[in-house]
């Protein structure tokens, strides 16, 4: 699967997964985000929900806020978004909304997925589906989810 992706996804996908690194070093669930147009990165997030009291505080939607900013529109047409796990359905609706072109995701999210459960109809004509591909750095992704989670266990556990 990992043929299916440029040395340059692979980059992107690095800097998702070290946002995602940020969250897990202050006790947030590890979810990173970065907004990239042409070849640079305009947005960056990770999760801050607990900290920050709020099931708004995604990694996606501080990148896309941050991505919004910076190239002054809120419309992000000609962007890709590299996310560490799929998406909820808040956020999958922020990415439509903003008009993301591509979508690459590291990991599936089977119970929560904004794009892979039937919460949103691919086809409808009506809504602005980006072009989806999974499974970049998925084993890098999951080794920080499956830790973060293992020690939450364990803590909860003394």
């Amino acid at each position: 699967m990992q043929d299916l992706f440029t040395k340059a996804d692979k980059f992107f996908m690095t800097e998702a997964i070290n946002e995602a690194k940020l969250a897990k070093s202050i006790d947030e669930v590890p979810i990173g985000a970065v907004v990239v147009c042409g070849d640079r990165i305009v947005g960056r997030g990770h999760n801050f929900t607990y900290k920050g009291k709020s099931a708004l505080n995604h990694a996606e939607i501080y990148a896309l806020k941050e991505a919004g900013k910076n190239i002054g529109d809120f419309r992000l047409e000609e962007c890709t978004m590299y996310v560490t796990l799929e998406p909820c359905l808040m956020c999958a609706g922020a990415i439509m909304h903003s008009r993301v072109k591509r979508l690459v995701i590291a990991c599936k999210d089977p119970k929560r997925g904004g794009f892979s459960t039937s919460f949103i109809d691919k086809d409808s004509p009506h809504l602005n589906v980006p072009e989806i591909s999974y499974g970049l750095m998925e084993e890098e992704s999951l080794k920080e989810l499956q830790s973060f989670f293992r020690a939450l266990r364990e803590k909860k556990k003394s």
